[in-house]
């Protein structure tokens, strides 16, 4: 897979929000363990393929965090 090509269902899209008293968007620490674990699980799979390098793996760090972002945005909105 290349840093080009879009994965299904982003994990970021599926991860539960909880709005504080601050009135920001929070995950719970479960849910930042599950999502560092996914990450680790993409770059063992990027690993057996010859053609991704570190780069593809922070491609889709990089859509993750701004599928967060943009869920945290409408969240609090």
């Amino acid at each position: 897979m290349s840093s080009n090509e879009a994965p299904g269902e982003h994990v970021g899209n599926l991860i539960p929000m909880v709005t504080a008293d601050d009135g920001r968007a929070y995950i719970s620490a479960d849910n930042v363990v599950a999502l560092l674990r996914a990450i680790a699980e993409t770059h063992r799979d990027l690993a057996d393929h010859p053609d991704c390098d570190l780069r593809d793996g922070a491609a889709s760090i990089d859509r993750e965090a701004d599928a967060i972002s943009c869920r945290a945005i409408m969240w609090i909105h």
